[in-house]
């Protein structure tokens, strides 16, 4: 833990792009059937990303999250934790949801490493569907 640069909370944590070049957590969201899907990105500052794509790499310029996502992290001897609690109205509306996790961290020397669930390529690319293995039900009647 000592050697990851972690960034410092923020007093008013907001939407903000390129949260990846640096120590973030990244979700991404998709039908089980579809091309589709969300992209989040949750830095230890409390700023967050949110994206749309229609397919593979392509973003929909045209969505704009209608909600913020909360964040909470802390960081302690054994790690560091990072609670994303998403509203209901970002997720993609579907019952059979995908996600694929991960996370970019940077070092103290500016090193940066990618780690994910599932690394289906060579090399790390998040945006690839079949990183998204983590079944999740979207219960409608649900609040988050």
């Amino acid at each position: 833990m000592s050697s990851l640069r972690i960034p410092s909370a923020v007093t008013h944590p907001e939407f903000a792009d390129g949260l990846w070049q640096h120590t973030c957590m990244e979700v991404f969201i998709a039908q089980a059937d579809g091309s589709s899907y969300r992209e989040f990105n949750f830095s230890p500052s409390g700023c967050w990303a949110a994206y749309a794509f229609s397919a593979y790499r392509e973003r929909d310029l045209a969505w704009a999250p209608s909600a913020s996502p909360q964040l909470g992290s802390h960081t302690a001897a054994a790690g560091w934790l990072l609670q994303a609690w998403l509203p209901a109205e970002l997720l993609p509306e579907s019952r059979d949801l995908r996600l694929g996790l991960s996370a970019v961290l940077e070092t103290r020397n500016a090193a940066i490493s990618y780690w994910a669930l599932r690394h289906p390529g060579a090399k790390p690319d998040f945006h690839q569907r079949e990183s998204f293995c983590l079944p999740l039900a979207n219960h409608p009647d649900s609040d988050s």
